[in-house]
């Protein structure tokens, strides 16, 4: 049974597996202080247009969230972010863990709203409540959505009014960037974020995620709060060879093309035959509203994620596509629906 369930089932890819091996015997020093982890930071800040920013390699998103994060607030500080924010959803309280509280602002379509922002900002005046500080977003979303440029200066321009601080969690920031409907830019990036991180664990990466840092005043003994959280690697080569080769030759998205447009056919699919769709993205999460009977049909076939359930006979489901998705076994899937779910 072939499996839609996410984007990390697989290893890595081949070009990944390739360099590892060829540089596996060579000795160098550790803590991401070899030459692999130079070439890929400077090669990043190339295509970033920002030979200033600081990049730091760590092994997982939720650890790369909770030192950037931790790192930015003061104890009293507090992080805004939709119902659907990976640290509110799927990080076992990590941040709440560290002393920050998580204050929840209106989202739509996944994004989160400038206006609740005003709102949250204007319900916390005084020393009796958590001060907000930092505005966490993903792109692409939980439910595979994605920002336009537009959006990302609204944004912007809220946080700089209240003096926030406002952070991407980039773990499908491949997805986003190349979706078809996108418009930022590599460069945007750096002008509109305090601090980001490129995902590669779910873009061709056998692990590991690249934290960015471009407001000045986070730089500063940064990688002290990696090492008290364990995120500084003493094999930091392995994530600096892996970003090396992702950022060559525009693989990164390459890889991230051939996900989205594998869930674009799916999704197109599950639509021909009168199937509604929680979100219609652009990226490589498709959320199909499934009936009881189809549901029990499809789980038959292959795997996937049980999203929510609307009521007794109305499920959403998730299915991801990821780098290495087999196009031969989204042909099937795309036969099947034809064959089974055609009004």
């Amino acid at each position: 049974m072939y499996k839609f369930m996410n984007d990390y089932s697989e290893g890595a890819c081949q070009e990944i597996i390739d360099a590892l091996i060829s540089t596996n015997c060579v000795q160098t020093v550790g803590y991401g202080k070899d030459p692999y982890c130079a070439c890929a930071k400077k090669r990043m800040q190339t295509i970033l247009q920002n030979d200033h920013c600081d990049i730091h390699f760590l092994v997982g998103g939720t650890q790369t969230n909770l030192v950037a994060i931790s790192h930015a607030l003061r104890p009293y500080e507090a992080v805004i972010s939709t119902e659907f924010g990976h640290i509110q959803t799927h990080e076992t309280g990590a941040i709440e863990a560290c002393g920050h509280k998580i204050l929840i602002a209106d989202s739509d379509h996944g994004k989160i709203q400038v206006e609740s922002i005003h709102k949250i900002m204007n319900e916390h005046k005084d020393e009796h409540m958590v001060v907000p500080r930092l505005v966490f977003i993903s792109n692409a979303t939980e439910l595979g959505t994605i920002y336009s440029k537009a959006e990302l200066q609204a944004l912007r321009e809220a946080c700089n009014q209240y003096g926030l601080y406002l952070y991407l969690d980039g773990a499908r920031l491949a997805m986003g960037l190349a979706a078809h409907n996108n418009d930022i830019l590599w460069s945007d990036l750096c002008k509109f974020f305090d601090m980001f991180y490129i995902g590669g664990t779910k873009c061709g990466a056998l692990f590991g995620e690249a934290l960015v840092v471009i407001n000045e005043n986070l730089k500063s003994n940064i990688r002290y709060s990696m090492k008290q959280k364990g995120a500084l690697l003493a094999k930091g080569r392995l994530l600096g060879i892996q970003f090396d080769i992702l950022f060559q030759d525009d693989l990164y998205l390459k890889l991230a093309h051939h996900a989205n447009t594998l869930a674009t056919k799916i999704q197109e699919t599950f639509q021909s035959c009168g199937i509604s769709m929680l979100e219609e993205t652009t990226t490589n999460q498709i959320f199909p509203i499934l009936n009881r009977k189809q549901f029990n049909q499809l789980q038959e076939y292959c795997a996937f994620q049980t999203w929510e359930s609307k009521d007794e006979d109305t499920i959403v489901i998730r299915i991801v596509t990821s780098y290495a998705t087999d196009v031969k076994e989204v042909e099937g899937l795309i036969n099947f629906i034809k064959t089974n779910f055609k009004e």
